[in-house]
């Protein structure tokens, strides 16, 4: 399997789309505003606790009160709390850990209010995102994710990633950890740890332990409600999690972003930095029909090239999915057989859409009901199976007697909505007529005021695909060939499918684009 990571900068907005084998398997968003990120660490102050839920809301800064339930506390919560008090007061000087004395565990079993008050200063780390309504999720238990390591403070345990499967492996990392683990850390060895060097490992547990250094250090002045320590950016964050040995290609569309990722990849995988190609492409999604891509898997309805479909719904408290057969599959001999082909057809669909919208909470999955036992069990085995390339924690389980498969799916930030239909081109989406809808009159306008009020010699244009058609063809003549001939000047016209109806950009030669 071939993977390739596509990073595509418009107006200020990163997206960022893993492909495997030319499919759209993961979408990202940077805005570069969002200040509660999964994995950033704050300084809250507990506004409330909540006995009668075992859990407490703090002020992290969102407009909305954070929530840490007591499970998320951590065993090492008190040992935690001690020595940020210690270093807030100037009595740690030092960021080591080795002869930090360590407070009792707390009770798995125990109550929020034996160990949470209100006004109470708490280091946090944001679990989840704020979703909807919610403020985030919080959790006590800080770590430090690598890219190799998670690096986890006041702990002398080093665990390894259930998918390292081999046993060799397993014990030839669990003694080079134990060897090079510094007191009063422990660490959790990453997936992709497998079969790397001891140079590799120490290098990114080094740098680990100078962001907890760093941390040390903010935490000394840190205010409540205010970030700590943050997590990477998230074009940095998803190179670190995704980029294996098979990734064979990472384009960009915007030099200074190619130049940071450049260097980000020299300090965590300096063998693939020659994978990384800049193109001059506006718009990569576009160029590589990726928005072609992103509508199809976030529309209500999902197609799949036999004819059968998925109606893809969101309520209140979960996700449906409704499994369509389109028709009889070719070689099904009775219902039963046809059944059978079209669900695990949509199986392997079914697990695309799920991580490519980042789908959590409880998920129902109408499956085509099937008579036999073994075609039921057939059909689990196939989900369980598909969902193995998945991260997030899920379980599965038996479909019932109605042919619905139940499942829940860790979600860690908000679910992707993509908007797949287009404004009114008479309305644009407000109800009411325009008087005049002539989108060629408008372009022509800003032609003029570019080419006779600020001197521009060279023009490109981005419409959508129907307007760019009729501007290059016409029912008459050529819309374009007249603007060309009447303000002498050269215009290139491109079409790009994520765009409104009559929405358009104008571009300078040096493809910046330009306001009218």
């Amino acid at each position: 399997m071939s993977k390739e990571l596509v990073i595509n900068s418009v107006s200020g907005e990163v997206e960022i789309a893993l492909m495997e084998n030319g499919q759209l398997v993961e979408l990202h968003r940077d805005q570069g505003s969002n200040g509660f990120a999964v994995g950033d660490i704050f300084l809250g102050r507990v506004r409330k606790v909540l006995p009668s839920l075992n859990a407490s809301f703090l002020d992290v800064g969102h407009e909305r009160d954070a929530f840490l339930h007591y499970l998320d506390l951590g065993p090492h919560y008190r040992t935690q709390q001690q020595y940020v008090k210690r270093v807030m007061q100037g009595k740690e000087p030092v960021s080591d850990l080795g002869n930090f004395k360590r407070e009792a565990e707390i009770d798995k079993k125990g109550k929020i209010k034996d160990e949470v008050s209100s006004s109470q200063l708490v280091m946090v780390q944001v679990a989840k995102e704020p979703i909807s309504s919610k403020g985030p999720r919080l959790t006590a238990e800080v770590t430090l994710p690598g890219r190799y390591l998670v690096l986890v403070p006041f702990s002398e345990k080093v665990s390894l990633s259930g998918r390292i499967k081999g046993e060799q492996e397993r014990t030839r990392l669990k003694r080079l950890m134990q060897s090079i683990r510094p007191p009063g850390f422990g660490i959790i060895v990453r997936t992709v740890a497998e079969e790397k060097g001891a140079a590799d490992l120490h290098a990114d547990l080094e740098d680990l332990v100078n962001r907890w250094g760093e941390l040390h250090k903010r935490l000394k002045n840190a205010k409540p409600g205010k970030r700590v320590l943050g997590e990477l950016n998230k074009t940095s964050a998803v190179l670190r999690d995704v980029l294996t040995a098979d990734c064979t290609s990472i384009r960009v569309n915007d030099p200074v972003l190619a130049d940071e990722v450049k260097t980000y990849l020299q300090t965590i995988a300096p063998d693939k930095e020659g994978v990384v190609s800049v193109s001059k492409d506006k718009d990569l999604f576009n160029t590589l029909s990726i928005h072609r891509q992103i509508k199809a898997a976030f529309s209500t309805q999902v197609n799949l090239k036999s004819g059968a479909y998925l109606i893809v719904e969101q309520t209140e408290a979960m996700h449906v999915i409704d499994i369509n057969s389109g028709g009889r599959k070719a070689g099904a001999k009775d219902q039963e057989e046809n059944a059978l082909h079209t669900n695990l057809e949509c199986v392997s669909e079914i697990a695309r859409i799920l991580r490519l919208r980042d789908m959590g909470g409880i998920i129902c999955i109408d499956f085509i009901d099937m008579a036999k036992r073994e075609h039921n069990k057939q059909l689990t085995d196939a989900l369980k199976e598909a969902m193995q390339t998945d991260k997030a924690k899920h379980n599965i389980l038996p479909p019932s007697r109605f042919g619905v498969v139940e499942m829940t799916r860790q979600r860690v930030r908000p679910v992707a909505t993509i908007k797949t239909s287009e404004k009114c081109p008479t309305c644009s989406g407000t109800g009411a007529v325009q008087s005049s809808i002539l989108v060629t009159d408008t372009i022509e306008n800003s032609i003029s005021y570019l080419v006779e009020g600020e001197g521009h010699r060279r023009l490109t244009i981005m419409l959508h695909p129907m307007v760019e058609s009729y501007i290059k063809q016409g029912w008459l003549k050529s819309i374009l060939k007249g603007w060309q001939k009447k303000y002498h000047i050269k215009i290139h016209v491109e079409s790009n499918s994520s765009l409104e109806l009559l929405e358009y950009h104008l571009y300078n030669q040096l493809g910046e684009e330009l306001s009218v």
